[in-house]
């Protein structure tokens, strides 16, 4: 990615993201009052992930699980008794993720890009698969379309785990890679505008 490609991309996530603060902010406002009394906790869920250059960061969401004795995976299925009823909708609406416009405002995160994870996925990359890493992660992207039914695809392996480490992250990862080398401005407004279809 070029130094302009780089600007003009920061310039886009700075101007549409506040816009995107402004417009939903009521919207993010009554989904965190929901989730504060349905999970009994605080209605916003932060969690480290992994950022550009491998730093890591704490990225913001709308809380859509409750503590589960016993259950502590950072892989969800899209049966998985965590989640709570107002987390399902949030879910499925994405009204969780509406909170990341904050993180694309401060610089963290970028409104198309790799999904960012937790350790010990990306901060394990080695060789030309670091490449991932030169760039902010992203709200959404093409590894993020293609796998929009995630969780229902991992509900339906004896393992969700290993499928997820062996199949979906190897595949996601390659996905990320072309994106990076491909990268275009227009391609961006076409992922953006794929994700908002559904």
């Amino acid at each position: 990615m070029t130094a302009w490609g780089r600007a003009s991309k920061r310039t886009f996530d700075i101007i549409f993201s506040l816009v995107g603060v402004v417009l939903t902010f009521w919207i993010m406002l009554i989904a965190f009052i929901v989730a504060s009394i349905e999970t009994k906790s605080f209605g916003l869920f932060i969690q480290k992930r992994i950022g550009k250059d491998g730093e890591p960061f704490n990225v913001f969401k709308i809380k859509t699980m409750k503590k589960v004795d016993g259950v502590d995976t950072t892989v969800t299925t899209s049966n998985d008794m965590r989640i709570t009823k107002s987390g399902a909708f949030f879910r499925k609406t994405k009204i969780d993720e509406l909170p990341q416009l904050f993180n694309v405002l401060f610089g963290s995160m970028s409104f198309v890009g790799p999904r960012p994870d937790v350790e010990g996925y990306a901060d394990k990359l080695e060789g030309e698969d670091r490449a991932i890493l030169t760039i902010r992660p992203g709200i959404t992207g093409p590894a993020s379309i293609k796998y929009k039914n995630e969780e229902e695809i991992l509900a339906k392996q004896p393992n969700p785990k290993e499928y997820n480490d062996k199949v979906i992250w190897p595949d996601k990862v390659a996905i990320n890679l072309q994106y990076i080398k491909e990268w275009s401005f227009a391609k961006d407004i076409e992922y953006i505008i794929k994700t908002i279809r559904g």
